[in-house]
């Protein structure tokens, strides 16, 4: 049976601060085999690692990505809000992830934060980045901006592209062929076991997100999905393990 992957949503977010290099690192200690991080540009055009398109929210700064350059955003703390072990975290830049993970087989989700501001050319840039660090076959881009999925797949045919979607889809596997995607990323509760089969028989993975709940996670790996995005990369380690899968 092929191996489902366990992805760490913005690392080990339940521990410790999303998105930092110390979530990345510690989702490995715990057991993930893929880390699902999101990518933002900031004005002078460099790549970083936060959720949100405000700073506010995990940084102790305000403003957004976009109107700020990267040495504005690399002075930022990004780990108080999370504890004060964690002071100091700085927000990284997805060389920075790039070079932790370019040893190994860890699989890497990209999600392209462009579906509320476009950030045009960050499409390019990051998939030039991914080749640059010959990480091709290791990588999966994602996004709610479709648009975007078809135009990396259209310079990028060697990258896997995943949808994501919180709706429930007509026959999603048809749409993601439609945008030339390879895996769905849907909500977990958008999916269900004769999805999943469907899916298959057209060559589409599911990697459903975010998924927290022990019995949740038994329940999508008996349905077969081909990965898993969670907070809680040690749960479903030992799940897996448990499965042999």
């Amino acid at each position: 049976m092929k191996k489902i992957i366990n992805f760490a949503h913005r690392g080990a977010s339940a521990v410790c601060p999303e998105n930092t290099m110390v979530s990345f690192i510690k989702s490995l200690e715990l057991g993930a085999t893929g880390i699902e991080t999101d990518v933002q540009m900031t004005n002078d055009g460099q790549l970083v690692l936060i959720h949100d398109e405000a700073i506010n929210r995990t940084t102790n700064g305000k403003g957004y990505i976009k109107d700020m350059t990267y040495d504005e955003i690399s002075k930022l703390d990004a780990g108080s809000w999370f504890g004060e072990s964690f002071a100091g975290e700085h927000i990284p830049t997805l060389v920075e992830l790039l070079e932790l993970l370019r040893e190994g087989d860890t699989i890497l989700n990209i999600e392209l934060k462009n579906g509320i501001f476009m950030y045009p050319g960050m499409e390019d840039k990051v998939i030039n980045l991914v080749r640059q660090y010959g990480m091709a076959e290791r990588v999966v881009l994602s996004s709610f901006n479709h648009y975007s999925l078809a135009y990396c797949k259209s310079i990028a045919p060697e990258i896997r592209t995943g949808v994501l979607y919180m709706e429930g889809l007509y026959r999603p596997w048809d749409y993601a062929s439609s945008v030339g995607a390879d895996a769905l990323h849907a909500i977990h509760f958008a999916v269900l076991p004769e999805f999943v089969a469907d899916a298959k028989k057209h060559g589409i993975d599911y990697h459903p997100f975010t998924v927290n709940d022990a019995d949740r996670m038994k329940f999508l790996i008996e349905a077969g999905v081909s990965g898993i995005i969670t907070d809680y990369p040690d749960i479903l380690a030992e799940l897996l393990s448990q499965r042999g899968v």
